[in-house]
């Protein structure tokens, strides 16, 4: 009996030159044209910013955080509200991630068991279990569009053996996920592929979640430190690994040369912090390079951040004001440069989704790195 997924993907279009791909995700809460960058939401909100200014940037979909909303408010209180959508007041699709990474980073404070992971709130230092089933009902309670499945994201550098029993423990976990996700017409779970730096465990990690036909796989353990070198090298093999026919999503990336050379390869959706963390240390990405805002020779400068962006921080505000703002620690800075780098990302995406559309791809690639300059 073949299953109707909450979400599906459609490919649009293929890149003649390159594996870079335009396609749309189809999600109970709307359609997202991909490539496509999505907001991160942490504890069920984009940090500095109003719901409404994320959904009038073009931001389709966002990320929240499992293990966060698990532990404040709690998953019970957000069903209670009707479900994340409502409880935040964002009419668009969510992503939530299991909670995988977070518990693993605690280092100390975590114990990991083939139940699942043993853990102390970093909020109060009160005990904590989540396994795979646990995670589950977590999500399901927040009633996200996409679930993740709970993984064990292998640190960096880290020995063959570890690697290859996270990759293979994760496999399990990923089928304990499945069987208890029942709500498959409103929330579809994604696999992630594990593996580390090992190209022989990525691949045989690929095979082995490709097995449970989902409608949707996440490249996991990658950007964790390692040189960008060796993170490109494994990437170029990842999405080769993954079915042509599903969404690609890698997971934690968020820089423009990331998200150039995962679209290159054939990565649908992207999720990382960087934007709005950035932000609040008084850095911008603009079409000429990253600005310290902090820097003195702002101090008299009337310029618009980015000539070329149109954003509201663009349109309506200088150099030398948003360089107060930070100097004199006002939140609206924060509000400002998160708004500008957000919609940067975006409107980035939104071109490069065009590019693909009229098979130029690697002409706007050179052009952007041209203009922004070092990474």
């Amino acid at each position: 009996m073949t299953v109707k997924h909450a979400v599906t993907y459609e490919l649009i279009k293929k890149d003649s030159r390159t594996r870079a791909r335009r396609g749309r995700v189809h999600t109970p809460h709307g359609t997202i044209e991909t490539p496509v960058f999505m907001p991160v939401g942490t504890q069920a909100t984009v940090k500095a910013m109003r719901p409404e200014q994320v959904a009038e940037m073009g931001a389709g979909i966002i990320l929240s955080n499992t293990y966060h909303l698990y532990l404040r408010p709690g998953h019970e209180i957000v069903r209670e509200a009707g479900g994340l959508h409502k409880f935040m007041n964002w009419n668009g699709a969510i992503l939530t991630d299991s909670g995988g990474f977070q518990v693993f980073s605690l280092g100390k404070l975590r114990k990991i068991t083939e139940e699942g992971v043993k853990f102390r709130s970093h909020i109060d230092g009160s005990p904590h279990m989540i396994t795979p089933e646990k995670s589950m009902e977590i999500q399901n309670a927040l009633g996200s569009d996409i679930i993740m499945a709970f993984d064990e994201c292998a640190p960096y550098p880290a020995d063959r053996t570890y690697v290859k029993n996270s990759y293979e423990r994760t496999t399990r976990w990923l089928k304990r996920c499945k069987e208890y996700h029942t709500n498959i017409e409103n929330q579809s779970l994604f696999g992630i592929m594990q593996g580390g730096m090992y190209k022989d465990m990525r691949y045989e990690s690929a095979m082995q979640i490709r097995e449970l036909d989902l409608p949707g796989y996440a490249i996991g353990g990658l950007s964790v430190g390692e040189p960008k070198e060796l993170f490109l090298d494994v990437l170029d093999d990842c999405t080769d690994y993954l079915p042509e026919d599903k969404a690609r999503y890698l997971m934690g990336v968020g820089t423009p040369d990331y998200l150039f050379e995962g679209v290159e390869r054939g990565v649908d959706m992207f999720d990382c912090v960087l934007p709005t963390r950035i932000a609040r240390h008084g850095l911008a990405m603009t079409s000429h390079g990253r600005v310290n805002i902090k820097n003195a020779k702002y101090e008299r400068d009337w310029e618009p951040l980015d000539p070329e962006c149109d954003c509201y921080t663009c349109r309506n505000y200088s150099k030398a004001y948003l360089r107060h703002l930070f100097k004199a620690d006002e939140m609206l800075s924060s509000m400002l440069l998160s708004n500008h780098n957000l919609h940067f990302l975006i409107k980035m995406m939104e071109n490069i989704r065009k590019s693909i559309e009229e098979d130029r791809f690697l002409e706007y690639k050179k052009e952007f790195y041209d203009k922004y300059g070092r990474f």
